[in-house]
């Protein structure tokens, strides 16, 4: 089945036959992660724990569930995702006194916490990190990884002396998911989101948008910036140097670990199956022996020597000596599972001392000796890298269009592009666009300074933005 042909298929055969995830849970939304999917998901993670901690952020874990009135302590956030919490009421036949949700993100169990740990000054700034599942009861069509009502992420939250230091927390928190894109091999767009579309109680956000082959983009990661919103909402106050309290400023931010594994599969995969990046896949190397008449011993013997040296040298190394499959079974399997390197094992190679490698991303063959294997298949990570990084960074630039009508922006909706327009800023010309051409405006380049170049798009007005155009996830 090829993949850009018919991918909603191929990403579901991919799932099921790669063991990433497995949505026959029989409740609508929640999947189960199977053993390579989920260790997948805590490399990712263990890649953005490890740059979080770097920059002084603190593990933490908190209940998963939120009392009522704490949730309902800052307006505008209750107001976003007051249709999509879900609600505990009971505990057996008792109908609880003070109703529970499960959290659907974390600010207003954090904030109460907050104002009991900090005190002056000196206690900031407060950074902390948990890697969890969040609940919300998504009403739209439910598609494993990218839409779910139970999603794994990990979110950040961090607590300032003023309003600057924490707009720096904010261009930090951006360059550390940027980083973590980076190693994946993602491409990416860093979008400010129109006022319309900022995450409830902010003051603004900053989202990562990345191309799906569907047409549709897939939000992996925002950043927002909260001000002092929820700090008077739950009253975090510190005292600074003179003695006179002050609310503290905040922010936020979430990369969400089962889209960014979706990115991946979607990014990297190709008509076999998966492609991973050597960093997050669970075992980078797989061993397959290619026994024939009177080399079954010898080959058995050199495969498990080569086995020991490679896993000496720090790579993850499988040894699939299963007899009941045949070779070509074996490549179809790891294949799929999207091993970066195959290790190819016969006759040819025992006598020779060498070794046959295929690297998944092209499965171009080479050879290396013995002795140079393990530097021979790091060269070869680095240069898979390099090739799915830029795969994916044109891939992103081929699907960006420029339109300048709403006919033409309508032409290039229907192809399933990233479309660049001109925009007043008004919410009346962003709903005109969804309602005629089935496009969100997304928001305008963070990174980038992009400078209108004609009128609005929709009303013919000044411009002030250039902003992107897609349908979303």
């Amino acid at each position: 089945m090829e993949k850009d042909e018919n991918f909603s298929e191929w990403f579901d055969r991919v799932l099921r036959e790669a063991e990433i995830v497995d949505d026959r849970y029989p409740v609508k939304g929640f999947v189960v992660y199977r053993g390579w999917g989920y260790e997948i998901a805590r490399r990712i993670a263990s890649i953005l724990e490890e740059l979080l901690e770097e920059d002084g952020h603190q593990p933490v874990l908190f209940p998963t569930v939120i009392p009522e009135d704490a949730f309902r302590r800052e307006a505008e956030h209750i107001a976003g995702f007051s249709g999509e919490v879900f609600w505990i009421t009971h505990a057996g036949d008792r109908e609880l006194e003070r109703r529970l949700i499960l959290r659907p993100t974390s600010e207003t169990a954090i904030y109460p916490l907050f104002k009991l740990w900090i005190r002056s000054h000196a206690d900031l700034p407060l950074k902390i990190h948990q890697t969890c599942t969040v609940y919300r009861y998504e009403t739209k069509a439910t598609r494993p990884l990218y839409r779910g009502r139970e999603f794994l992420w990990n979110e950040a939250h961090t607590a300032h002396v003023d309003f600057e230091d924490a707009e720096r927390q904010v261009r930090k928190g951006v360059e550390i998911y940027s980083k973590v894109f980076d190693r994946l091999c993602l491409s990416y767009l860093i979008l400010r989101r129109p006022e319309f579309d900022k995450f409830a109680g902010a003051v603004y956000s900053i989202a990562f948008d990345t191309w799906n082959p569907d047409g549709k983009v897939n939000q992996i990661g925002t950043v927002h910036h909260l001000g002092e919103n929820f700090s008077r909402a739950f009253d975090v106050t510190y005292e600074d140097p003179t003695g006179r309290q002050r609310y503290a400023s905040t922010t936020c931010y979430g990369l969400g670990i089962s889209r960014t594994i979706a990115a991946v599969i979607a990014h990297h995969g190709d008509d076999h199956g998966l492609v991973l990046p050597p960093i997050i896949a669970p075992k980078q190397v797989v061993i397959v022996p290619i026994p024939m008449k009177g080399y079954e011993d010898a080959v058995a013997e050199y495969a498990v020597e080569v086995e020991g040296i490679l896993s000496a040298g720090g790579l993850r190394v499988i040894l699939d000596d299963d007899p009941k499959r045949r070779p070509g079974e074996k490549f179809y399997k790891w294949e799929m599972f999207g091993i970066p390197v195959r290790v190819e094992i016969g006759p040819k190679e025992v006598e020779g001392r060498t070794l046959t490698l295929v690297r998944r991303d092209t499965l171009e063959r080479r050879e290396t000796t013995l002795d140079g294997a393990v530097g021979a298949i790091r060269g070869l990570f680095r240069e898979i890298e390099e090739n799915l990084r830029e795969r994916s960074w044109s891939r992103l630039r081929s699907e960006i269009r420029d339109a300048e009508s709403l006919e033409e922006l309508r032409r290039l909706m229907e192809e399933r592009r990233i479309v660049r327009v001109n925009w007043c800023g008004s919410d009346e010309c962003a709903e005109r666009m969804r309602e005629e051409v089935a496009g969100e405006v997304r928001g305008m380049r963070w990174d980038v300074e992009e400078t209108p170049t004609g009128p609005c798009i929709a009303c013919g007005g000044e411009a002030i933005y250039v902003v992107y155009v897609s349908r979303a996830y």
